[in-house]
């Protein structure tokens, strides 16, 4: 996978910037619409025929094969081979450092305000 470090180190993270804007009913509106750009409309999920089919709309078409079966790997919680739509939007979460330290930043500040409530 050195070439997908590769690119990952290309990669602008927009999803913070979208937070900011949408909020976050309207980023996960957003990542939904994403999800449906790249699912297969038969099985409903993403697959690697998809998302191969698909990589441009994310910028991902200089990915090879391995490249994308990884990222499919990666967040196939169930182990079916594909991404449903909560594995997507965790995914996207998690490819996302700041949003995901934004994320625990807040869920840390919400436990300590209600352990504090205790």
């Amino acid at each position: 996978m050195a070439s997908s470090q590769n690119q990952n180190s290309n990669f602008q993270d927009f999803l913070p910037l979208m937070a900011n804007k949408l909020g976050g009913d309207g980023l996960i509106g957003e990542l939904c619409n994403g999800f449906n750009l790249l699912m297969d409309g038969e099985r409903g999920v993403i697959t690697f025929d998809s998302l191969k089919k698909n990589s441009a709309l994310l910028g991902l078409q200089d990915f090879s094969d391995d490249d994308l079966r990884g990222m499919l790997k990666e967040g196939d919680f169930d182990g079916d081979g594909a991404l449903n739509q909560m594995e997507f939007c965790v995914l996207m979460f998690r490819l996302s450092p700041e949003l995901m330290e934004e994320s625990q930043f807040l869920l840390e500040e919400a436990l300590l305000q209600e352990f504090k409530d205790y």
